[in-house]
């Protein structure tokens, strides 16, 4: 993309197509997986805060990624298996920002009716799992947060999860409007625009909402601003 607005070239390769593909698909799997495992850490944080600093030690995060990873490797070399499968023989112009797996599908000069069934099936499959735990999680935060008794430390305790929260949303949210709607001729566009919001925007501002939180960076912060004046 970057290379694209420096040079205004917008043709990519075939090759370079299914690699484009290939790292969009496997980072938006592991992001899922590292979504559910935040989750879970949000979840032993708020609702067994005796219990978190034993539940989650330095081995048992390197483990829970290492695994998250795995699975977005496992998921996108299956995947990529199906979409090779597939025969393509113009047109050559992808209605997208990307290459991205249904726009790319429509290029096929196969029969691409089995092959969008089994993507859907194998994205359902291995993203279940972790759109579960990131669900369940917050079902029993939320009940946890509304049997605290006081005002302030309600807020204290929500506003632990909010951040993540904020990034599931975004990401989900996105995700089920592209795949779980039918697509029109009314809605192509705003299905580009919302894979911009699970593609873009959660790498954009995750610096941003997970830093500032951060006490060290509140107090760099505002020892700057006190040193400029």
């Amino acid at each position: 993309m970057l290379n694209s607005l420096l040079t205004r070239e917008k043709s990519i390769s075939f090759n370079g197509c299914i690699a484009q593909l290939y790292f969009f698909v496997f980072l938006c799997a592991t992001e899922c997986y590292l979504l559910s495992v935040m989750s879970y850490d949000r979840f032993l944080a708020i609702c067994k805060p005796l219990h978190y600093a034993t539940a989650i030690r330095i081995s048992c995060c390197i483990q829970l990624s290492a695994v998250s990873w795995t699975n977005g490797i496992v998921f996108t070399s299956v995947y990529l298996i199906f979409i090779l499968q597939l025969w393509f023989c113009g047109p050559s112009e992808i209605d997208h920002f990307f290459c991205e797996t249904l726009p790319l599908i429509k290029l096929s000069c196969s029969d691409t009716t089995f092959m969008k069934n089994a993507v859907l099936v194998l994205a359902y499959t291995f993203t279940f799992a972790p759109f579960t735990l990131t669900f369940m999680s917050y079902i029993f935060i939320l009940r946890t947060i509304l049997r605290i008794p006081s005002r302030t430390g309600r807020q204290k305790a929500f506003s632990t999860c909010s951040s993540h929260l904020i990034v599931v949303s975004f990401f989900y949210g996105a995700i089920a409007v592209v795949y779980l709607m039918p697509e029109t001729e009314e809605n192509k566009n705003p299905s580009k625009f919302f894979s911009l919001l699970y593609t873009i925007l959660p790498s954009l501002f995750n610096p941003l909402i997970y830093t500032l939180r951060n006490k060290d960076v509140k107090e760099a912060l505002k020892n700057s601003n006190s040193w400029a004046h």
